[in-house]
């Protein structure tokens, strides 16, 4: 509903003052949407805000397009407030399945995350990675696009080489229960012990790149075989995180199938090209100090022309192209999307984020120093079993272990998530458990909470009449909700879903403490069950968005 009102007051602002950016904004405690239009319009007019902002609010109260709001100046700003029409029709719309779908979209989105070179476990810093793409991917599909989820597998760059030699002349029998990552893991930490110790290794392993990229059957079969392996460990663990991808494309398909020499001898071509000892992009002239190197002197690409090849194939397939990448890839980010524009393809839209640690410190796969993403979420699992055990000790083993489990992934996806990507954070263990303060666990405990009283409740009948100031507060917040999801998939920001969620379940339990509900009776009963069966949906659909559980007991 706010989506739907914010683009017909937005029109009216547009065809009125004929400017092409309305200036709407939220409008605080004072008005649902407010412009500060009357500023932009001053110059142009040589009038005082006050004064433009005046005028212009008698003649839009005046447009048909806008009957039911109230438009009001306040100084310079114009205020809109949304009439009971808007309130009623909003909560109609709560209360069905699949509330806060958008209509379905014809721009296909090629959606790229996670991507962690296979040498070992995902650890803490790759999974703000796969949670900032799997939130972002659950939004864009809430938000009708069609959409493809991709892992772009690193199965021929020297680390997977080191793993390679590792196993061929190392000890790499798999220990009892030991999972595929980190066996793959194990084997690449003693393989760069055993590098540090005698250097003639590092031309062993340049060999071993060179038959990979040559196409050479036996290493192509051995590199794949490990890449695999260690791949089936990062499935592991990302179902554990609720996060899923629809297609794994590897890195040395693109040299089998011609495309990378495609490209280098496009690349060749531009006047940027400086053909040397190594094939370089010279990109002083948009502001990089350093050449873009393509291909090595021995003549083998580089992963930077294979990445080219891959989005050039991306491009051709869909009309958004979206890669999710860490701080440390902000140059080689930049790098790609101007070689990319440089050769006439669809340049990438970039999510960088900085990173998660723990209080505990830094981690570095190959110093053989990370904590991995399983070892956290068993942990976060044991403590949300105790938390669990703690309030509900009355529940069988089974159901406690069952919701711990559920609790657990909130706290993390939503600790993670909560966050602007462009800052960094510490996961903080009893935060992110924290059932009474702004965390995962909290919004589901407000899910649970409209769940109980809608059970408790038994049947009513829908009303959408509604009255007090606490119950039109709840009713806008959930009208927002739309919007909010078209937010993220236009600005590739997830955390404003995430901050949404988290306010929504403040104005419920706001409006929960205030107006009694079971204890009221007749229409005044059937209009607050009704809020509240609205709330409870909205909130499903949000956490389910946020790829958390909306369980119903806690």
């Amino acid at each position: 509903m706010l989506h739907d009102m914010y683009k017909t007051i937005e029109t009216a602002i547009k065809e009125t003052t004929g400017v092409p950016d309305a200036l709407l904004t939220d409008g605080g405690e004072h008005a649902d949407l407010a412009t500060t239009i009357a500023f932009a319009l001053a110059k142009q007019k040589k009038q005082a805000p006050v004064m433009i902002a005046q005028d212009l609010a008698v003649e839009l109260s005046r447009l048909p397009a806008l009957t039911g709001i109230t438009v009001e100046a306040k100084g310079p700003y114009i205020n809109f407030i949304f009439g009971n029409a808007y309130v009623s029709e909003a909560i109609k719309e709560a209360v069905k399945p699949g509330y806060g779908n958008l209509p379905g979209k014809p721009t296909r989105v090629v959606l790229e995350h996670t991507s962690a070179n296979p040498n070992g476990p995902l650890h803490v810093g790759h999974i703000r990675n796969s949670i900032i793409g799997d939130t972002l991917a659950r939004a864009f599909r809430k938000a009708g696009y069609p959409l493809e989820v991709q892992y772009y597998v690193n199965d021929m760059g020297r680390q997977i080489a080191i793993v390679a030699w590792g196993f061929d002349n190392l000890d790499s029998k798999q220990l009892e229960n030991e999972k595929e990552d980190a066996h793959i893991a194990r084997i690449y930490i003693a393989a760069n012990q055993e590098i540090q110790k005698d250097e003639s290794i590092t031309q062993q392993v340049n060999t071993l790149m060179q038959l990979i990229e040559n196409g050479d059957p036996a290493t192509v079969k051995k590199f794949r075989r490990e890449v695999s392996r260690c791949l089936d460990g990062f499935k592991v663990t990302m179902k554990n995180l609720n996060v899923a991808h629809d297609r794994f494309v590897w890195e040395s398909d693109f040299i089998r199938n011609g495309n990378t020499e495609r490209i280098i001898n496009k690349l060749k071509r531009l006047p940027q090209a400086r053909d040397e000892e190594t094939l370089a992009l010279d990109l002083s002239e948009s502001g990089f100090e350093n050449k873009y190197v393509l291909r090595r002197s021995d003549g083998t690409s580089v992963y930077a022309a294979r990445d080219l090849a891959f989005h050039a194939w991306k491009g051709a397939n869909f009309d958004r192209v979206i890669d999710v990448l860490g701080a440390d890839h902000k140059l080689i980010g930049a790098q790609l999307q101007c070689t990319m524009k440089l050769m006439g393809e669809k340049v990438p839209e970039i999510v960088h984020f900085e990173f998660v640690s723990l209080p505990e410190g830094s981690m570095s796969t190959r110093a053989g120093k990370f904590v991995s993403a399983d070892d956290l979420i068993t942990e976060i699992r044991k403590r949300a079993f105790d938390e669990v055990t703690a309030r509900r000790p009355e529940l069988d083993e089974e159901t406690r272990r069952s919701i711990a489990q559920s609790v657990g992934l909130a706290a993390i996806r939503y600790d993670i998530v909560k966050v602007s990507p462009e800052k960094s954070t510490v996961f903080d263990w009893k935060e992110a458990l924290d059932f009474e303060r702004q965390s995962g666990p909290y919004i589901q405990y407000s899910h649970a909470r409209a769940c109980s009283i809608l059970g408790k409740a038994g049947t009513f009948s829908e009303c959408f009449d509604l009255e007090t100031k606490q119950e039109i507060a709840l009713a806008k917040k959930i009208a927002q909700f739309p919007m909010a999801i078209d937010n993220v998939v236009s600005e590739l920001r997830p955390h404003i879903l995430a901050i949404y969620a988290r306010e929504l379940a403040d104005t419920f339990n706001c409006f929960y403490h205030d107006e009694p509900v079971l204890k009221s009776e007749g229409k005044v009963r059937d209009r607050r069950l009704t809020l509240v069966k609205a709330a409870q949906n909205t909130l499903k659909e949000s956490l389910e968005t946020l790829g958390i559980d909306a369980i119903r007991t806690m």
